[in-house]
C-alpha cells in the first residue's frame, strides 16, 4: 500500500501541481472568502443589529455594492476552490498519511475547510434562486458555517505559513527552485523499494506494471494553461451572473435568477402578495397606516397619505440574494410622519406588515434610517401606483437597506422607547 500511494502521488504530478501554484490559487481563494465573510457580517448586522450599532445611509447604493460583492465573490469561489483542489490532489496519497500531530492538524483543517466551503457556497448559490431542498434554516446555517470556514482557513494558513512564505512570490527561494520542475513539494520516499511481485491482473495489475518500469506519461496541462483555465472560468461565472447586481454587466446576465426591468412596475419581485397572503387585506377599503409613539397615535388612510406633501427619490432595491435595481419612488417622508407623534431623532422604529407570517413580517429600523430625508413611506414607483406585489397600499423604502427590510404592505409604525 505504501508503494502504491507513493507512486500514485508521483503519477499525478504535473506542472500546475506544485507548492507555488497552490499558494497562488490559495491566495485568490482566501481573498474571495474574506470578501464574502466581511460583506456577510455587514448584511447580517444590518438585519440583526446590536442595540449600539448605527449604519451609514450614504451612499444610498452601499448595500447594493456590498451584497453584490458578497454574491459575486461567492460564485467566484467555485472555480477557485476546484483549482486549489486540483493543485493539492496528489497530497491525498502521501505516505505515511499522518506524520505528526501538526501534520494531522493540517490535514484536518483542510478537510474541514473544503467540506464546509463546498456546503457554504452551494447553499448560498441555491439561496439566490430561492430554492431550499433542505429542512434546516438557511440563514442560521449559513451564518454558523461562515465562522467554520474562516476558522479552518485561519488554522490552515497558520500551519502552512512557512511554506506560504517560501513560495509567496515568483522570485522567492522556493519558487526559484521549482522553476521548470514538475514535481510536487513532497516527493515519494526514494528509500522505499519497489518489491518484486507476481503478476496481478485487472486495473491493479496495470498500475503495478507501470510502477515496475513503464515510462511516466507526459503531463497534459502546463502551468500557463492551468492558470488560464482558472482565470477564464472565474471571469466567465462572474460576468454571466454579476449583471443582476451591477448595471454595467446587465447585458451578460445569463445565469442569474433576476433580470433588471422585469416584473410589475418594471421591477423584479421576490415575495408576491399571494405568497404573503395579503391579496384581500392589502386592497381592503378599511386599510389605514397606524403611527404610534406611546399613547400618541395617528391613523392615516391611503387618500390622506396622498394628500400630504410628496417627495420623489432615486433609491435601489437591493436584495440579499444579490440582485438589485435602481427605481424612482414617490411618497411621504417618514420623518414627517414621525413628527406627527412627537418622535425623537434618537428613537428607532418597529415596522409591521400585513403579512400573515414570515421572518420579516415585523422588522426594526434604526434612527439613522428613520429620520433620513430619503426614507419614504412609498405610494408610487417608476411613475405608477405601487403594484400589489411591490407593497400596495404603502411600503417602506430607505437608503442602504436590504430589500427584506424595505417592508411591503405596511400596517403599523411604532416608535420604540
Amino acid at each position: 500500500m505504501r508503494r502504491l500511494l507513493s507512486y500514485t502521488q508521483q503519477a499525478l504530478a504535473a506542472p500546475p501541481r506544485n507548492p507555488r501554484m497552490a499558494v497562488v490559487i490559495g491566495r485568490l481563494l482566501a481573498i474571495a472568502f474574506l470578501l464574502c465573510f466581511g460583506t456577510g457580517l455587514y448584511s447580517h448586522f444590518l438585519q440583526e443589529p446590536e442595540p449600539w450599532m448605527r449604519f451609514s445611509t450614504v451612499p444610498a447604493q452601499l448595500y447594493q455594492v456590498t451584497q453584490g460583492i458578497h454574491i459575486t465573490a461567492g460564485i467566484a469561489c467555485f472555480p477557485l476552490i476546484l483549482g486549489k483542489l486540483y493543485t493539492i490532489y496528489p497530497q491525498l496519497f502521501q505516505t505515511p498519511p499522518v506524520k505528526s500531530p501538526l501534520h494531522l492538524l493540517e490535514r484536518a483543517s483542510i478537510a474541514l475547510f473544503v467540506g464546509a466551503s463546498l456546503v457554504q457556497i452551494t447553499i448560498g448559490l441555491l439561496n439566490t434562486y430561492q430554492w431550499y431542498p433542505w429542512k434546516f434554516g438557511f440563514r442560521e446555517v449559513h451564518w454558523a458555517l461562515s465562522f467554520v470556514v474562516i476558522g479552518s482557513l485561519a488554522i490552515h494558513i497558520a500551519v502552512k505559513l512557512p511554506m506560504i512564505a517560501r513560495f509567496w512570490s515568483r522570485n522567492s527561494e522556493g519558487s526559484r527552485e521549482l522553476r521548470g520542475e514538475t514535481a510536487v513539494d513532497e516527493t515519494p520516499d526514494a528509500a522505499a523499494p519497489v518489491a518484486e511481485s507476481a503478476p496481478v491482473g485487472g486495473v491493479t495489475g496495470r498500475i503495478f506494471r507501470w510502477i515496475d518500469g513503464a515510462p511516466e506519461p507526459e503531463p497534459a496541462v502546463s502551468r500557463r494553461g492551468f492558470m488560464t483555465a482558472v482565470g477564464v472560468s472565474t471571469a466567465t461565472v462572474v460576468a454571466l451572473t454579476a449583471g443582476q447586481s451591477f448595471a454595467a454587466l446587465s447585458p451578460f446576465n445569463i445565469f442569474a435568477p433576476r433580470v433588471k426591468g422585469t416584473g410589475p412596475n418594471a421591477l423584479p419581485v421576490n415575495r408576491t402578495a399571494k405568497a404573503a397572503q395579503v391579496l384581500d387585506t392589502a386592497v381592503s377599503p378599511d386599510w389605514a397606516l397606524t403611527i404610534s409613539n406611546g399613547r400618541r397615535t395617528v391613523t392615516l388612510t391611503r387618500a390622506e397619505l396622498l394628500a400630504l406633501p410628496q417627495t420623489t427619490v432615486e433609491l435601489p432595491i437591493s436584495c440579499v440574494e444579490g440582485w438589485s435595481q435602481m427605481a424612482t419612488w414617490k411618497g411621504v417622508r417618514l420623518r414627517e410622519l414621525l413628527n406627527k407623534v412627537g418622535a425623537d431623532t434618537s428613537q428607532g422604529l418597529k415596522l409591521t406588515s400585513l403579512e400573515k407570517k414570515g421572518g420579516y413580517r415585523v422588522t426594526q429600523m434604526g434612527p439613522e434610517y428613520a429620520f433620513d430625508s430619503s426614507t419614504l413611506v412609498a405610494l408610487e414607483v417608476n411613475g405608477d401606483t405601487l403594484d400589489i406585489d411591490h407593497g400596495y397600499p404603502a411600503r417602506m423604502i430607505a437608503p442602504g437597506r436590504p430589500g427584506v427590510l424595505q417592508t411591503k404592505w405596511l400596517s403599523k409604525l411604532e416608535v420604540e422607547a
